[in-house]
């Protein structure tokens, strides 16, 4: 389920979706978090607090690598990843699922166009995104992470459509509100 919440900026009428599955809700707190992530089949330690300092982060939870729409969502983020940096933001992906394949799919289903990591158990409880129907995996939402580390948008869909083009809108509306 999803539906839209107004949500005003200064003078700026921005239209953010919110979950039915999702705790945190657009104004929350992004729970800090670290983990190990890939991008071109490198990994590196990912901090969300390093990564606000530079901008904007959307911090996206799919279920699995390498499941078709997972793949399907990876390929529509990295044709879309020069747009979310040509706003400042910072893309990531995180999966529970087939974890042991990350690096892998850093570079064939994303691309090397941005990072994907692991998802750990505090950190799905944080963003509280498990999976009902499989014990420790993630669903799949997208969240827009402002620099002042509140949540800024938010969609729980387990469709992939929908995904980019909201926390891309997400992410120029907070560069609007900036200038």
């Amino acid at each position: 389920m999803k539906f839209a919440i107004p949500f005003v900026a200064a003078s700026l009428a921005v239209g953010f979706a919110t979950p039915a599955m999702a705790a945190l809700k657009v104004g929350d707190t992004a729970p800090n978090f670290t983990t190990e992530a890939a991008l071109g089949g490198k990994t590196h330690s990912f901090t969300l607090a390093t990564a606000l300092k530079k901008g904007p982060v959307v911090l996206y939870f799919f279920p699995a690598a390498f499941t078709s729409g997972c793949t399907a969502e990876a390929h529509a983020f990295a044709e879309a990843a020069a747009d979310f940096e040509k706003q400042g933001a910072t893309l990531i992906g995180l999966t529970a699922g087939n974890a042991e394949r990350i690096k892998e799919f850093s570079s064939v289903e994303c691309r090397d166009k941005f990072p994907v990591g692991l998802a750990t158990p505090a950190t799905i409880s944080g963003y509280d995104v498990a999976l009902p129907q499989k014990a420790g995996w993630t669903n799949r939402t997208s969240y827009v992470i402002a620099t002042n580390g509140k949540i800024a948008y938010v969609l729980s869909e387990m469709k992939p459509e929908g995904h980019i083009t909201g926390t891309l809108a997400a992410v120029k509306a907070l560069k609007a509100k900036k200038g």
